[in-house]
């Protein structure tokens, strides 16, 4: 009987590790917006990237990536604004903790290492500002603040 129970126990705990990587795979559906303000821009070019690889989209747009520990860098750029970028933060889905007590240290391991254990924000918001040189052609950097009637200042001995 004891051999029985013995089986039994390490057959549920082989059979339920992975159990974050059942549920919800080591890919993740993510749609990317940009705006400039209140107005949406369409249209612009974005690079999504992780360690697990690299995908672009055009905005508004979907993308399927590989879910990872590490943070997914989102940059994305537009004729007539100043390229944007945003680094988005992985998290723990519940279901990794599923294997925690019920897959045991395998199953949450293999979660861990093929990413499935995490998940990005369904929507990622883009925020774009205008460039300087799209309105003049030339971007300025530095400005002075010049005042016509100062006078030079002079070497005293």
């Amino acid at each position: 009987m004891k051999r029985i129970i013995i089986t039994a126990i390490a057959s549920a705990t082989v059979l339920m590790s992975g159990c974050a990587s059942i549920v919800g795979g080591t890919q993740q559906t993510l749609s990317v917006d940009a705006h400039n303000g209140a107005d949406s821009v369409a249209g612009a070019t974005c690079e999504l990237k992780n360690d697990k690889g690299t995908w672009f989209l055009t905005t508004p747009g979907t993308v399927t990536v590989h879910r990872s520990a590490d943070a997914l860098n989102v940059n994305c750029k537009k004729d007539g604004f100043d390229p944007a970028a945003t680094t988005v933060k992985s998290s723990v889905k519940g279901s990794a903790f599923g294997n925690i007590l019920f897959g045991g240290i395998v199953g949450a391991a293999i979660d861990t290492a093929n990413g499935s254990a995490f998940d990005y924000p369904d929507l990622i918001t883009i925020l774009f500002g205008k460039s300087d040189s799209a309105k003049t052609g030339i971007k300025q950097d530095v400005k002075a603040d010049v005042k016509p009637d100062a006078k030079p200042a002079t070497a005293t001995n």
